[in-house]
């Protein structure tokens, strides 16, 4: 049994809020982007979309507790050299199962004393999975409807060990940008600029959907559009709020600056439909919710008030152009981007990182005596950060799609697309022929189908 003095380091309110933020971020993929998925896509193909945001969620994870951890926070890897950009792109691969990653004091190692917390490595290593959980069922937004389950699987894999924690260990695991000053509070870059390039080099290289779903492309379920996107919104209190890696006043600063942020480019993605003469539809509303939590995110505990609200406005505005204008243009009018997401996330968190450069505000203090001032020398950074995140992003996932592709189809067949759910999963989201579900090889002697209720009833001769 572990003695007292082995738990020194813990402060109880900063892990009850580390793991507490953790769960809220665990909720925006299971069952936020799950429902959300579900309900945006037609309906035949809900149980697929959703389907493939779990078996994302559950992939990472392994992969995460097995090496990819410590790939992206753990120490440097130098096989190729001891300084310099190939000496801190990457952390030593290993399992965070023992006992000391579980009981011992959460530690970053390439950020020196700065990376020793004050809970305990499990509560940092299941925090971190959480948003390497996540940014996959980002990506996917982009190729739903025409991907091979089959070969989601192994690019799940393959993407969050190769990409994921290569970006992760440069801006947050004490890598080379880290080095140089570029700053990405809670995944601008990492997660949400990654996710929508990568995206998009997914499906340009896998293909468009079918003609008749691109043309006739309406929700199944609205309802469960808003539920999926109020998990986010709500969620992403955990998202930034627990980047501080304590319960101090930064996390306080960072959820409200989210939810400025966000309310702002909302309403103002809403002022736009009003100025282009269209409708306010809850689905571009939900786009412009998700570009101020997306916008935010590199920047909201460097940030004070005033500076959320101008990244939320003028993320929504841009976005907005672009997702209704620039679409228009080549390459994006070539490429069947289901969600939109090279838009909502890509460009979003590129010019989240950007305008952080900007107006990072040196007053507020993410732990005392550490802050980030806003000034050409940081925007430079944060413009070089972001080019590779963009560059290094497409081109891994464009091989690995490549080398998937070698093995298993990475497109569903026609077939298959012509069918949807009950092709590839066995059943759909609202059974047309409930009894038949229970009874696939046909109905007993003893039961018959219910005239009412379309459940079933004794047979009058039983």
């Amino acid at each position: 049994m572990l003695a007292a003095t082995a738990w020194s380091y813990l402060n109880s309110g900063d892990n009850a809020w580390q793991l507490t933020a953790a769960t809220f971020v665990g909720l925006m993929s299971v069952p936020g982007l799950v429902v959300l998925y579900g309900g945006v896509m037609q309906k035949r193909w809900s149980v697929n979309s959703m389907m493939l945001a779990f078996v994302a969620f559950a992939i990472i994870l392994v992969e995460w507790v097995l090496y990819g951890f410590k790939m992206g926070f753990g120490n440097p890897w130098h096989g190729l050299s001891h300084s310099g950009f190939l000496g801190n792109f990457i952390g030593q691969p290993g399992s965070s199962l023992g006992h000391h990653d579980l009981q011992g004091q959460g530690d970053i190692p390439a950020l020196g004393s700065a990376g020793s917390l004050t809970f305990p490595q499990s509560s940092l290593v299941y925090f971190q999975f959480v948003f390497a959980g996540i940014t996959p069922i980002l990506m996917l937004g982009s190729v739903l409807g025409r991907v091979n389950f089959k070969a989601w699987i192994p690019f799940t894999l393959l993407w969050g060990s190769c990409v994921y924690t290569i970006n992760a260990f440069l801006l947050w695991g004490g890598g080379w940008f880290a080095q140089k000053g570029a700053v990405d509070f809670s995944g601008g870059y990492v997660i949400h600029l990654s996710a929508g390039i990568s995206g998009f080099i997914a499906a340009w290289v896998i293909g468009p959907r079918l003609a008749r779903d691109r043309e006739v492309d309406a929700p199944n379920n609205l309802a469960m559009v808003a539920v999926g996107a109020g998990l986010l919104w709500l969620g992403w209190n955990g998202f930034n709020g627990g980047d501080p890696y304590n319960a101090g006043a930064d996390a306080a600063t960072a959820v409200l600056n989210t939810n400025l942020a966000t309310a702002v480019a909302f309403l103002t993605w809403v002022g736009c439909d009003y100025a282009t003469k269209r409708k306010p539809s809850l689905i571009g509303s939900v786009n412009g919710m998700i570009v101020g939590l997306v916008a935010i995110t590199p920047a909201a505990g460097f940030v004070n008030g005033w500076g959320a609200m101008i990244i939320g406005v003028v993320a929504s505005i841009l976005v907005y152009v672009a997702y209704n204008y620039l679409a228009l243009l080549r390459p994006f009018r070539s490429v069947d981007d289901t969600l939109g997401v090279i838009y909502t996330h890509g460009f979003a968190g590129l010019f989240g990182g950007l305008l952080t450069g900007l107006l990072a505000d040196s007053a507020i203090q993410v732990v005392p005596g550490f802050s980030v001032t806003g000034s050409l020398h940081l925007l430079k950074w944060q413009a070089l950060a972001g080019l590779w995140v963009i560059v290094f992003s497409g081109a891994a996932t464009f091989v690995i799609l490549k080398v998937v592709g070698l093995f298993v189809p990475l497109r569903m067949s026609e077939e298959d697309m012509e069918t949807g759910d009950l092709a590839v999963h066995g059943h759909e989201v609202y059974p047309s022929d409930i009894p038949s579900l229970a009874f696939p090889h046909g109905f007993p002697a003893e039961v018959t189908p219910s005239v009412a209720g379309g459940g079933v009833a004794p047979s009058p001769s039983a």
